[in-house]
């Protein structure tokens, strides 16, 4: 069985994080981390950031955190805007 990972959105309502999308990465750990290095954000305010970015694998069907990154709205649109095109050539390039 192979690794999946991909990248977790979420975000804050009045008491807790709601998932609410995901962009898939792939499974290959090495250039998954690569693409998740490229995002903007900070790990340090996360408890105060709206907007996550969570690195995930799975791992037997289990979803296992790999890193979580927090951003403002700004950020979180030049992220959205990256996955998506990293997303569209993964699928042009297979």
């Amino acid at each position: 069985m192979k690794t999946q990972f991909y990248i977790l959105l979420s975000l804050k309502n009045r008491s807790e994080f709601k998932d609410y999308g995901q962009f898939s990465l792939g499974n290959n750990k090495q250039a998954a981390q690569d693409i998740f290095s490229k995002l903007r954000g900070n790990q340090d305010y996360c408890n105060e950031a709206l907007l996550h970015f969570d690195f995930m694998e799975t791992v037997d069907h289990i979803p296992v955190l790999i890193r979580t990154l927090c951003c403002t709205l700004e950020e979180y649109v030049f992220n959205c805007k990256l996955l998506a095109l990293e997303t569209f050539k993964q699928c042009n390039l297979e």
